[in-house]
């Protein structure tokens, strides 16, 4: 999850034995060469050898004017990251033939694909050659489709479809323990993804206040909403994309028809003090 997700998680994952992500949200081009020179400070990598990470990045953020993009794509082919993940853009495969022609070695950089229904993972396999198609449910924290279907109904249809010679299919949305992971492994997935679990890490970017948040959430407190990304000015989503976080006075008010204006000046007071009651808190339906 973009400001969840940096130099450290990504490289502890990692180093545990998954594949850890640094998520590009809205950070300058400085910031995330910082973060993965973190990552490789902590992972004791030569500039030269293969980095054992990722960088997400959301593709309307690179198709936003103004923003250079091919500069941030290539923070993760200069440092030979191991893959690249996509989601939210409608450009999408200019990015990946963009990738496929800059990297060091063909198929070096491991390319990876977010979906959110049958018809877009079709599209990844068959027209963009994705490397790898993440299967995310109604279920995530963070951003998503507001009309994905409950994640195991999803992934059944996607593995049901793409041949068995097709790329790995993984599951995301809602999944924060071995057993969850087991069910998909289950049915046929070949991973799961975890993101609101190792916001709970030391490592992640969340604060103190947010993790206690997380911890002391009671089943069923996370939603769907376009509320925080309306007080935090962060628009330009494509159409039907919305965010799953834990309910606070933002949401309601938001919900309730409060003026705009003030909420945004209610939400830039709340990030100075760290207020979780304002500031959005990205989790999962698993919290």
């Amino acid at each position: 999850m973009a400001g969840g997700s940096g130099g450290r998680l990504a490289a502890r994952v990692s180093q545990g034995g998954g594949l850890g992500f640094i998520a590009y949200g809205y950070q300058s081009l400085d910031a995330l060469r910082s973060e993965v020179d973190t990552a490789r400070s902590l992972l004791q990598i030569d500039s030269n050898s293969l980095l054992p990470i990722g960088i997400g990045y959301l593709g309307w953020r690179l198709e936003s004017p103004g923003v250079a993009a091919h500069d941030l794509l290539s923070v993760a082919l200069n440092n030979h990251v191991q893959a690249i993940w996509l989601s939210f853009g409608t450009q999408l495969h200019s990015w990946i033939d963009f990738i496929r022609k800059s990297e060091r070695k063909p198929g070096n950089t491991k390319i990876i694909v977010q979906v959110n229904s049958l018809n877009e993972a079709l599209v990844a396999v068959r027209d963009w050659k994705a490397d790898v198609v993440v299967a995310q449910g109604i279920e995530a924290g963070g951003h998503g489709s507001a009309t994905a279907p409950p994640l195991l109904t999803l992934l059944s249809e996607i593995l049901s479809t793409i041949p068995e010679d097709g790329p790995p299919i993984l599951g995301a949305g809602g999944i924060v323990n071995g057993a969850q992971v087991a069910s998909l492994l289950g049915i046929g997935a070949s991973g799961a993804v975890l993101g609101t679990r190792f916001l709970l890490s030391p490592e992640s970017l969340y604060s103190e206040l947010q993790r206690q948040a997380l911890i002391a959430a009671p089943t069923g407190s996370s939603v769907r909403t376009t509320a925080f990304d309306q007080v935090r000015n962060t628009l330009g989503w494509p159409e039907g994309i919305d965010g799953r976080g834990l309910r606070n006075s933002t949401v309601d008010e938001f919900q309730e028809g409060a003026n705009l204006d003030d909420l945004r000046r209610k939400y830039a007071a709340a990030v100075k003090t760290g207020d979780v009651d304002r500031i959005v808190t990205w989790a999962g339906a698993s919290v």
